[in-house]
């Protein structure tokens, strides 16, 4: 392309790999370490953000940043490697504590007499596949709100290691959900991902992706799975947040309060558009049981 290599190498950790070039008309290059592709902080967003603000970048800036060596431990790639482990690794990859909420309590008003929630999809109840990919994550402890049906809801996941919690108020709508499985939590969790028990794509991957992009002293406090532009769910949420989740009301879940602190939300990109896509209606359901039968 008619450039040339500057430097290579970045004394920080991740981002080692980071080379840096510019072609002849001085426009820089930037090759990128794997670590470019992962939402928490690397040593390429340190280069970034110097090069978006028409600061030069060049061998002694990149050397600078190499005081301290480590930037921060990470969750995504955080896989040990022969020979390389450390006897206070655990204390440099500290993982948040995060647990999960299923909303399963849900009167499928739209539905009429039938119970979405107890609706096979690929064979499974579709509250069993939402919980158990919520077990599979790293979030833990795992409640799952019941409501309606609540026994039925509960016989359909007894192998499953949760948290049940009765919301005597269910009808009163999603909120009042939200407000129980908040309560539920243990006084030590730093945040919680809300699943919706009528989102049967939702991956445990996904939420794993959401709490390595979670970070409240970094400016994301609020992590939202997002695909193609379009927000979704699940949504993480730190614990600053649940004395304001618990004075919800209504049918709307916690929207409000994404508005109002717009500041600290992620958008966290998820490959798949099925943190798009719920099922609310008699058509929806019977074309996701015809297509899987």
């Amino acid at each position: 392309a008619g450039g040339q290599i500057l430097h290579v190498g970045m004394p920080v950790e991740p981002g080692n790999l980071l080379l840096l070039g510019e072609f002849s008309n001085g426009q820089p290059i930037v090759c990128l370490p794997g670590c470019a592709r992962s939402p928490v902080l690397n040593g390429f967003d340190w280069v970034l953000e110097r090069l978006v603000a028409g600061i030069p970048v060049g061998r002694e800036d990149i050397m600078r940043m190499g005081a301290g060596g480590l930037i921060k431990g990470t969750v995504a790639g955080s896989a040990k490697r022969p020979g390389r482990e450390r006897a206070n690794s655990s204390k440099m990859l500290r993982v948040p504590k995060v647990g999960a909420v299923v909303l399963g309590a849900g009167l499928s008003e739209r539905m009429g007499d039938t119970n979405k929630l107890l609706a096979p999809i690929d064979g499974q109840p579709m509250i069993a596949r939402v919980v158990e990919q919520a077990t599979l994550s790293r979030a833990d402890p795992i409640v799952v709100v019941t409501g309606h049906e609540a026994e039925n809801i509960r016989a359909t996941l007894r192998e499953y290691d949760v948290v049940f919690v009765d919301n005597l108020d269910y009808a009163e709508g999603l909120s009042s959900s939200l407000r129980a499985g908040i309560a539920a939590l243990p006084e030590d969790v730093e945040g919680v991902c809300v699943c919706l028990g009528d989102m049967p794509w939702i991956t445990s991957a996904d939420v794993d992706t959401l709490l390595a992009a979670f970070d409240p002293a970094d400016g994301r406090a609020i992590c939202i799975a997002t695909h193609a532009g379009r927000r979704g769910n699940p949504v993480l949420w730190a614990s600053q947040y649940f004395p304001e989740m618990l004075k919800l009301g209504g049918d709307t879940g916690a929207r409000e309060l994404l508005k109002a602190h717009s500041e600290m939300v992620c958008e966290v990109q998820i490959s798949h558009d099925g943190v798009l896509k719920d099922i609310d209606l008699p058509d929806t359901l019977t074309q996701y049981a015809t297509a899987n039968s």
